[in-house]
């Protein structure tokens, strides 16, 4: 995709294009149909979770933020190990990532969210955290923390810190960032309030559907929709053939727990929106390639095997994927693998059992990126990495709003 002062066009690879300076539908404004879903939506127990359909989704969606975050922390780290770190949480719902912050030994938290009902929702959960932390004796200290609850794509959030002059050394704006695409206004208001007050060499992290897969997708498909038993993507418009800047909308819908609308993020235009807060994309990965090149790592291997983020297979309970598709893939595998001579020759081996998704998840899973800015005046850095970093388990309730693998041996 191209963009071409206010359309985005056509290019070689036929990726998308935009027809429209405009984006909203008659100028409608969305963000309370969002807020009002987040605010009804009920928040369910680990064992309800357990049950989902979607449950090893959301986990593997857990640990790409676990590492994402890790890895941040510890580049912020990396000139200082005792640097006291400030984070904003951006559309931080719930509280998901709350526990992975007390993991990441930072100091200071901001949550800011637009749904009231999760803000509070996540202090109470926080409020939790501080009692049992005071009979720990081990682990991190956890960090003070303030929630606000605004709309972080209409209201300037330092004019609601408790210190104004508060500034940041990372923001994290997970399965989020896409809402503000609603409006030009709606996206600048959101930068703004994420990377304005990070300090030079600070981070913007984060996670958002991949535009050009979903236009991808939309083109393979029959008519305006595309999905699964697990997702389903539907446009409004029939028009597949250009897509405005701002307001390209879908529906997403994600099995109990996401339905609601989302906006296209043609990611150039955003790379160029961040340059007036002097921002610098220096990463952007499919979640797809960020999982093969972290899995490599023995403590993200090990973090994804505790956060039960890929399905046993085969098993002798119940697979949640119930389509006769769903694991060709791992079954294939396996053949391959047993098929194959052990140390002496053999050519039979024990029945072999390999960590996996269904092929459902992973098509919802795979909508995704991952995205990392870096503020300009510091020291340049790229985000690798690290050869390895011990995880304690992942225990915290994964966020309804993150919407959204692949056999791993």
């Amino acid at each position: 995709m191209e963009n071409n002062g206010n359309k985005v066009v056509e290019s070689e690879g036929g990726e998308s294009s935009s027809k429209a300076e405009g984006g909203k539908d008659g100028g409608e404004d969305l963000t309370g149909t969002v807020a009002k879903h987040y605010n009804e939506l009920q928040e369910a127990g680990r064992q309800s979770r357990a049950l989902s359909r979607i449950y090893h989704m959301r986990n593997f969606n857990n640990w790409t933020k676990s590492i994402l975050i890790g890895d941040t922390l510890d580049k912020i780290r990396e000139s200082d190990r005792n640097k006291k770190i400030v984070v904003l949480d951006l559309c931080s719902g719930k509280g998901g990532d709350l526990l992975k912050w007390k993991k990441g030994g930072i100091d200071q938290l901001v949550c800011a969210d637009i749904a009231a009902t999760s803000v509070e929702q996540s202090e109470a959960r926080y409020k939790d955290m501080t009692e049992r932390s005071r009979n720990e004796r081990y682990g991190p200290r956890l960090y003070e923390a303030e929630f606000i609850a605004a709309d972080c794509t209409k209201e300037k959030l330092t004019d609601k810190y408790k210190d104004p002059n508060l500034q940041f050394d990372l923001t994290s704006c997970q399965f989020s960032f896409h809402y503000s695409f609603e409006s030009e206004q709606q996206a600048d208001i959101m930068l703004q309030n994420a990377c304005s007050s990070l300090k030079p060499g600070g981070y913007f992290i984060g996670t958002t559907p991949n535009s050009n897969e979903l236009v991808k997708r939309l083109r393979a498909s029959e008519d305006n929709s595309f999905g699964n038993d697990v997702y389903r993507v539907t446009f409004p418009d029939p028009d597949e053939s250009s897509f405005p800047l701002f307001g390209a909308k879908y529906n997403f819908h994600l099995e109990g727990v996401v339905d609601c609308p989302e906006f296209l993020v043609y990611f150039p235009l955003l790379e160029k929106m961040a340059e007036k807060y002097d921002m610098k994309l220096i990463e952007k990965k499919t979640f797809a390639d960020f999982y093969s090149e972290k899995v490599q790592r023995s403590d993200a291997k090990k973090l994804l095997n505790k956060m039960s983020a890929l399905e046993t297979y085969p098993t002798n309970d119940e697979l949640v994927g119930k389509d006769a598709d769903d694991y060709i893939h791992a079954s294939q595998f396996i053949s391959t693998l047993e098929s194959q001579p052990d140390d002496r020759g053999h050519s039979s081996r024990r029945p072999v059992k390999i960590g996996t998704l269904s092929k459902a998840e992973w098509e919802a899973i795979t909508v995704y990126l991952v995205f990392v800015f870096q503020k300009m005046g510091g020291e340049e850095k790229e985000v690798t990495s690290p050869r390895r970093r011990k995880h304690d388990d992942e225990e915290e309730e994964t966020e309804p709003s993150e919407k959204r693998a692949k056999n791993s041996d």
